[in-house]
């Protein structure tokens, strides 16, 4: 017998009126109405996302943390979560170009 998860759809549209504008929603601080729920406007990534995103597994990014390599991190209430700015500029510092030698053969 296989387990069956059920998830109820949430709207987050709150309604809008024009004495109470407290309630208008910022961009990015609600999730959309899309499957997943991911948010509007992503500007940190979990160890589980970024993993998926370089294709490693969430392990490697663990040891990159211990042996202190890897993109800089915050810890937030006990998580692990990326800066979309840092993930960038480790991905930038990465970068090798193949050199090209003097007759303009690639090496």
């Amino acid at each position: 017998m296989t387990k069956r998860a059920y998830v109820k759809e949430t709207s987050f549209a709150l309604p809008k009126s024009q004495d109470d504008s407290r309630f208008s929603p910022t961009p990015g601080s609600f999730p959309a109405n899309q499957p997943g729920g991911t948010p509007l406007n992503v500007r940190h990534l979990n160890q589980e996302q970024l993993a998926r995103r370089w294709t490693l597994s969430p392990r490697t990014l663990e040891r990159w943390r211990w042996l202190r390599q890897g993109p800089a991190y915050l810890r937030i209430g006990g998580r692990i979560v990326y800066r979309l700015e840092d993930i960038e500029a480790f991905e930038i510092a990465q970068l090798r170009r193949t050199p090209i030698s003097a007759s303009g053969d690639v090496r």
